[in-house]
């Protein structure tokens, strides 16, 4: 018998710790963030005036199903999202591979009667469980970011080899030779707490760096984002999964590839660099030796995730999507926003190489740090 219960209460997430990350690992391409201690170290920091909404499902008393989500009021109406919301890649519906048959179907229609009056779900896969026991048209999956893969099955000597001209790692080798006639160049690996909390504050120093007066989602420029990540960092590093590499000049971090290690396979979370470096490509090497170092921690597969930057591109396989999901409606209202919802999260994505974003992030950059020494 399947037993099916939403979960509102912090108390009672917190206790699903010993069970949650099993069925993270079950899954299909399994996601770091949604790990119990990444979604509860977020729902702490972020989760004010929200209403928690995690449906599981238990077998005989044991989880075997699960789908996390919240509600929160946005322009009048209740809207469900992930917990991370934008930040959840690979967020979707969690199955024990022994489960009944009919858990995952159960929990989906669960959580069409959730209280929301619709749901607005970043990062589900092409092949998303959630999408596939839902009926048709309960939810539009809009394609949002490429998600570059790579394999490692060779090892990353080997496929640096194949998947780069002579001409590409001619320049990638000058441009170390370049950073290292600037000053004693080292790279770090931060893999145990000790190391990986100084290291997650070079890499705050480097984002802010990087993206100074220019907008960005991660949370790491804000107060509340950088103590849910030092919770997250916590939370983590007990199994083993975060790692921060920093390149060095002189001691000094010019760079940082923050990733996640599961299962075999390596997840891109953040690349900073120090832009008075630029010139020299810092972010990419220090991206190759971040690959170099998780595939010899055993890391077979890289999830870049994220857009189709060039680096990436060069460097990865394929694409195998995330997407946007728009729909379980629980209202008369849901049911006319959805449509207007999937609508304007298309608009968003014509216009992501226009001149009018470009506009929006670099020509504003003026005004905003002007806002910001006003603040100041």
């Amino acid at each position: 018998m399947i037993e099916i219960e939403t979960i509102v209460d912090e108390r009672d997430f917190a206790a699903l710790d010993g069970e949650w990350d099993a069925l993270v690992r079950a899954m299909p391409r399994p996601s770091p963030f949604l790990l119990h201690g990444w979604l509860l170290a977020w729902w702490r920091h972020h989760g004010a005036g929200a209403r928690l909404r995690v449906h599981v499902a238990r077998s005989e008393g044991r989880l075997v199903g699960a789908l996390p989500l919240y509600v929160r009021a946005r322009a009048g109406l209740r809207v469900a999202r992930f917990p991370g919301d934008d930040a959840c890649a690979l967020g979707d519906l969690l199955v024990a591979p022994t489960a009944p048959e009919r858990t995952a179907c159960l929990v989906a229609a669960r959580a069409a009667e959730g209280g929301q009056d619709f749901a607005d779900l970043f990062g589900l896969p092409a092949e998303s469980r959630l999408a596939g026991v839902l009926a048709p048209g309960s939810l539009t999956l809009v394609e949002r970011a490429e998600a570059p893969v790579l394999d490692l099955a060779d090892g990353w000597e080997a496929t640096y080899r194949a998947r780069t001209s002579a001409k590409r790692r001619n320049l990638h080798g000058r441009r170390r030779r370049q950073l290292a006639r600037l000053g004693r160049m080292d790279v770090v690996v931060a893999r145990a707490l000790p190391e990986l909390e100084p290291a997650l504050v070079e890499a705050f120093r480097l984002h802010e760096a990087r993206w100074r007066d220019r907008p960005e989602a991660s949370g790491f420029a804000t107060p509340a984002g950088r103590r849910f990540h030092r919770a997250a960092l916590r939370a983590l590093a007990a199994a083993g999964v975060p790692r921060i590499v920093l390149l060095r000049l002189d001691g000094h971090a010019i760079a940082c590839n923050y990733f996640m290690r599961l299962d075999g396979r390596m997840y891109f979370h953040e690349l900073a660099f120090d832009p008075a470096f630029a010139q020299y490509s810092p972010g990419l090497v220090t991206t190759m030796e971040a690959i170099a170092a998780a595939e010899q921690e055993g890391v077979r597969r890289v999830e870049f995730l994220g857009g189709a930057e060039r680096y990436k591109l060069e460097l990865a396989d394929r694409c195998e999507p995330l997407h946007q999901a728009v729909g379980l409606p629980g209202t008369r209202r849901g049911r006319a926003v959805v449509p207007l919802r999937a609508m304007a999260v298309r608009t968003r994505i014509r216009l992501k190489d226009t001149r009018a974003r470009r506009i929006y992030y670099e020509g504003l950059a003026p005004l905003r740090r002007v806002r910001r020494r006003l603040r100041a």
